[in-house]
């Protein structure tokens, strides 16, 4: 559904040696699983027998009880559509191998043995097991089936797109070129570990960064299962830490030393995966290298859609925000950084004097003027080098003029106050347009006319207008041509509104400001967002919100980060929003934002253009220069058809 799959990682309660107890926890956690709908499952390194068991390796008993529990639960899980994976010891070419046996409706599609044996510390694992390399047949007899064995099987679902498996075991992760990133080369999009990583200080830290990087550097989905407390305590301890990440990012994870059975499970998204790879344009040049070259035997085999009602993934409102606060403070610092840096280094490399800004009282202003405090800060010169300009017309308020002057004032900024209403009514008389006519002429006017004032005097100081405009603003089109559409450069041409709100309030509640400064920002904030073109309501306040106009902008930042982000098709951005936005909006609300998200989208592009230059703070950049290259006539038939059918 959507490109999601509904992946699993077991830990099972150990019974070391016991194979037959570990086969019938493993066939109980498997029904559990067919419950929530999960269709990938994967269970640690030799779940069947326990990894510690040492010298019993070489025991017959134990290696046939193996096997015959293989047989077992193929038998259990022939009605269960389900691929399981699961850690068995097997016997094949005069030796021993530890290997995962694929499981699928009774069938065992394959046997991956483990490359990379350890035998260091206390790893002495080569005293059993020999490595895949070693390996002299391609397929065994094994639990009653004849089953293709060995390290270059990958596994394809041949009915759900994207869908490609592969297998690693435990340490071949640990190696400085995993299996998985040649398994990934080749098309794997989902790699399973079945692992049995013992307990250390700090290694749990360790280990989720393991595999959140490989995750990441193969661009695909990891299931990392490995041992529980029921391994034996000799001289070592297993907690059972097991996730699901993708793409670097960590789904879910389970609870270290829990005494019961545990089960995780987590919707991946395979379409946005393979569309990651086809932007990555470095991602396949690998494979030219001759020592990159391997040959893999593909398994096939059908898995059905999920039948599940839930999903089992969290969709986050503000996709551009970090849901943790405890990564809030580290990623505003390093976004703000990069504005100021970008600022100063501009305003160094042009000799600029002055930086000049339109400040009007709104969240964009305010945070470009922040942006040009700090950039004189990091220079080292006075902030009286920014210049700020409020420019009241028709549509001010008391509310945004106080705001401006007190935050200018609190600053210690260089500023000046220049009323529009003359010049706009000049310009009116000059063109014959009647001022009581409230159209985009009255409204673009204003825009233009303070525009050109902030121009005319960065010429006059030697100075760069600082552009206040933000990302959501550049997806709409919300912007006047040539008037707040246009600056030297412009601080918050990547950053969207959403973020534009989190940023002021960070420098607020955490950045070194007074008392006046840090309330004001916070009152800017709580202000509704408004271009103030229009005249205020009887009671004096704004009558013109943008947000009744264009649409929530927390919606229409969540349809940006997908769209252009990951250029999904509107019936999944439509299925993602209501999963993260439940009962707050009705999908009729839903789908009217989007459609006038498509609609103003492709018609604005023009203005996106020729936009001036801006730093490109996150993933998402619309500058001509960066990241979006579009046609100005393209047409938005297909994408509005979709959005109509939904």
């Amino acid at each position: 559904m959507y490109g999601f799959i509904k992946v699993g990682a077991a830990v099972p309660k150990l019974h070391l040696a016991d194979c037959i107890a570990n086969q019938q926890e493993i066939i109980q956690i498997i029904k559990q699983a067919e419950q929530k709908g999960i269709q990938v499952l994967t269970f640690p390194e030799l779940a069947l027998t326990g990894y510690t068991c040492g010298d019993l390796f070489f025991q017959l008993p134990l290696l046939s009880a193996a096997e015959n529990a293989i047989a077992e639960i193929a038998k259990a899980t022939q009605d269960i559509d389900m691929l399981i994976a699961i850690g068995v010891p097997v016997l094949a070419d005069n030796q021993a191998f530890n290997c995962v046996a694929l499981l699928h409706k009774g069938k065992i599609l394959g046997l991956v043995p483990k490359t990379f044996i350890p035998n260091y510390s206390e790893f002495y694992e080569e005293r059993w097991f020999a490595s895949a390399n070693d390996l002299l047949h391609e397929q065994i007899p094994f639990a009653g089936q004849l089953v293709p064995i060995g390290a270059d099987l990958l596994f394809s679902a041949t009915n759900i797109p994207f869908l490609k498996i592969g297998v690693e075991i435990c340490e071949d992760l640990w190696v400085p070129i995993p299996p998985s990133s040649y398994q990934s080369l080749y098309g794997a999009t989902l790699i399973l570990n079945a692992s049995a990583s013992n307990e250390l200080a700090s290694k749990p830290i360790y280990r989720t960064q393991l595999v959140s990087q490989q995750s990441s550097r193969c661009i695909s989905a990891y299931v990392y299962a490995s041992s529980g407390i029921g391994e034996s305590t000799q001289d070592s301890v297993f907690s059972g830490h097991s996730m699901i990440v993708e793409n670097g990012t960590l789904l879910c994870q389970t609870a270290l030393f829990s005494r019961e059975s545990q089960l995780i499970c987590s919707d991946i998204d395979l379409e946005v995966l393979v569309n990651e790879r086809r932007r990555h344009t470095t991602y396949m040049t690998q494979l030219s290298q001759n020592d990159a070259k391997r040959f893999y035997r593909e398994i096939t085999f059908q898995l059905s859609e999920t039948n599940t009602k839930t999903f089992d993934r969290f969709v986050s409102k503000s996709p551009f925000i970090p849901p943790n606060n405890d990564y809030l403070d580290a990623r505003c610092q390093n976004l703000f950084q990069i504005q100021v840096t970008g600022l100063a280094r501009r305003m160094e490399h042009t000799h600029a004097n002055t930086l000049v800004i339109g400040i009007s009282g709104g969240l964009d202003s305010t945070l470009a003027l922040l942006v040009a405090v700090k950039a004189c800060d990091f220079l080292n010169i006075p902030r009286t080098h920014v210049l700020g300009v409020t420019m009241p017309g028709f549509g001010t308020t008391d509310r945004t003029y106080q705001n401006a002057l007190e935050l200018m004032r609190s600053l210690g900024i260089q500023t000046k106050e220049i009323s529009i209403k003359d010049a706009a009514l000049q310009h009116f008389a000059d063109i014959g347009h009647d001022p009581s006519v409230h159209d985009v002429t009255y409204e673009n006017t204003q825009a233009r006319e303070r525009t050109q004032i902030l121009m005319d005097l960065a010429n006059k100081t030697n100075g760069l207008v600082v552009g206040t405009g933000d990302l959501s603003e550049l997806a709409l089109g919300w912007a006047t041509y040539n008037g707040d559409h246009m600056s030297m450069y412009g601080v918050n041409a990547s950053v969207p509104k959403t973020l534009v709100q989190t940023l002021v309030h960070w420098i607020a509640t955490s950045q070194t400001l007074d008392s006046t400064a840090a309330s004001v920002l916070l009152d800017i904030i709580d202000t509704p967002i408004s271009p103030e073109l229009l005249p205020p309501d009887k009671d004096g306040n704004i009558h013109q919100k943008t947000e009744d106009l264009v649409g929530p902008y927390e919606l229409h930042d969540f349809f940006l980060y997908y769209i252009l982000r990951f250029g999904f098709r509107p019936a999944k951005v439509l299925f993602l929003a209501e999963n993260a936005f439940g009962s707050q909006y009705d999908r009729a609300t839903l789908l009217k934002w989007l459609k006038n998200f498509y609609r103003r989208f492709f018609i604005q592009q023009f203005k996106r253009s020729c936009l001036p230059d801006g730093p490109k703070v996150g993933a998402l950049c619309l500058s001509p220069r960066s990241d979006w290259r579009m046609p100005t006539d393209a047409h938005s038939r297909i994408w509005l058809e979709e959005v109509e059918k939904l």
